[in-house]
Order: C-alpha cells, then sequence, then structure tokens
C-alpha cells in the first residue's frame, strides 16, 4: 500500500495476558516499531488508552529483533511451566 504507516505492536503479548491487561498485578508493556514517528504515537496513545504500558523501540528494522525475543518468550512457556500466561516487561 503506497503511504501506509506501518507499526509492528502487540506481537509479544500472548491472547489470555494481552485480554486481562496485567500479569502479576503489573499492567503489560507493549513494544511498538515504526518508521513514522506519528504512526508509532498513535499507536502509543491506543496502548495507553488501554491501560498499557507502550514502549516505543524505534524503527521498524527493530521488528526483527521483537520477533526473536517472542520466539524465545514463546520456547521458555512449558519448560517453565507458564502455560501461556506470561509476559516480558522491562523494570526501571
Amino acid at each position: 500500500m503506497p503511504g501506509a504507516h506501518v507499526v509492528k505492536a502487540f506481537n509479544t503479548t500472548f491472547a489470555g495476558p494481552l485480554a486481562t491487561g496485567e500479569v502479576g498485578g503489573r499492567p503489560l508493556d507493549v513494544f511498538i516499531a515504526g518508521d513514522d514517528e506519528g504512526a508509532r504515537t498513535t499507536v502509543s496513545e491506543l496502548v495507553s488508552s488501554a491501560g498499557l504500558r507502550p514502549l516505543d523501540v524505534g524503527p521498524l528494522r527493530r521488528a526483527r529483533e521483537l520477533e526473536g525475543f517472542q520466539f524465545l518468550h514463546m520456547a521458555s512457556q512449558e519448560r517453565l511451566g507458564l502455560k501461556w500466561s506470561s509476559a516480558v516487561t522491562i523494570l526501571p
């Protein structure tokens, strides 16, 4: 789509935790990547309005790292007995 602004978000969160909006009493982090700053801002506002924490990781090329990050998260579920109920967060 010529002129479309692509933003990657929500792919590092499993459906169950996303539906509840939190894990362990903490709001979910939603990692956001895209080449258009305005589009990332719009998605960040959507994330915030849902009570989640937007984390802007920069350009769309970061999508590759986000996918690898989530693959590791997925691979950990059975081994750790998490049953798709976990989430990844950045702690200060």
